[in-house]
């Protein structure tokens, strides 16, 4: 059950704002240990701000053992209503920088609400002004955590943190990206026009191609996941890489199998190679845009590739 905020004794009050301050600075540590390689800036002000943090769990200990004694009831944010619930994304690895910089944002205008709400609702004249100088503490907390960005995220800083991510995004998402595009529109290639050439039947053809990309996307997504757990690479999740990788793959396959819907099987065969056509150009577009790999050297590399493999399945199929 949890307990109303009007229904909390001042002891309680103090009690749950030393267990905020507590629980906010081990969170702006897991936010600097997460960010700490990627983003070293951010991490040293996430650093600084969990140094304040523990300044003023100290003092609130000092206020409580002058005001209440020793003991210090067990209550926490989770315990009384109106708070806002958080998702652990202290927790997740890799850890946006941005999703952190919005949480403490959160955290600091969610502590702040509660100094406020505590002050009206105490009459005692010392409680009041102990509630007023945790108010005032937070108040230069968030002042100070203005300062310590200012201070730690220049524009230099920013400059190359946006590279670090432009970066993470490339080893997370756009290579396991292209290499499953590749391989769906590269690999899947022969089986589907063999299937083609062999039968002069779109249907069939359709059914080789739609079971090569499926099976393809999963063969590739398995296969990313259990290669690199992301830990020493910094690749990133497994699951994520494996799902990005499975459904680029399919995808790839199934772009030059869907024309193979077209009852008329010349009709059906001519719109499918336009359709390779355009999928050799968009993957060497993505090789010369993220891996700056020359235009000209990645449309030749991937269209040669690419009719090799049409080439042994139309040989193939024509047997």
């Amino acid at each position: 059950m949890l307990k109303k905020f009007k229904d909390l004794t001042e002891k309680e009050i103090v009690a749950l704002a030393i267990a905020s301050e507590e629980e906010d600075g081990r969170i702006y540590g897991e936010f600097a240990d997460a960010l700490r390689d990627s983003y070293p800036s951010t991490a040293q002000m996430f650093e600084e701000m969990r140094d304040e943090e523990v300044v003023h769990r100290d003092r609130l200990f000092a206020m409580f053992r002058q005001r209440f004694g020793e003991r210090i009831p067990l209550i926490r944010r989770e315990n009384v209503k109106g708070f806002i619930t958080r998702r652990p994304t202290w927790l997740v690895r890799p850890l946006g920088v941005n999703v952190a910089r919005r949480q403490a944002r959160e955290m600091e205008m969610e502590a702040a609400r509660f100094y406020a709400k505590a002050v009206t609702r105490v009459t005692d004249a010392s409680t009041r002004e102990l509630l007023n100088k945790l108010a005032d503490e937070e108040r230069k907390h968030q002042a100070t955590a203005g300062d310590l960005e200012e201070k730690h995220l220049t524009t230099d800083a920013r400059d190359a943190e946006d590279k670090s991510r432009e970066r993470l995004f490339l080893l997370q998402v756009v290579q396991p990206g292209l290499a499953g595009l590749m391989d769906g529109s590269v690999s899947t290639l022969a089986p589907v026009f063999a299937a083609a050439f062999a039968t002069h039947n779109s249907w069939d053809a359709f059914r080789v191609g739609l079971a090569a990309s499926i099976g393809a996307g999963i063969s590739m997504g398995f296969a990313e996941s259990l290669s690199d757990d992301g830990s020493l690479t910094g690749r990133g999740s497994p699951w994520i890489r494996g799902l990005v990788i499975g459904g680029m793959t399919t995808a790839g396959g199934i772009g030059h199998t869907m024309p193979f819907l077209i009852q008329n099987f010349h009709t059906a065969t001519i719109v499918a190679v336009i359709v390779v056509l355009f999928e050799l150009a968009a993957i060497a577009t993505i090789r010369h845009k993220y891996m700056d790999t020359p235009l000209m050297q990645a449309a030749f590399l991937v269209v040669v590739g690419g009719i090799l493999v049409f080439l042994t399945g139309w040989l193939i199929g024509s047997s």
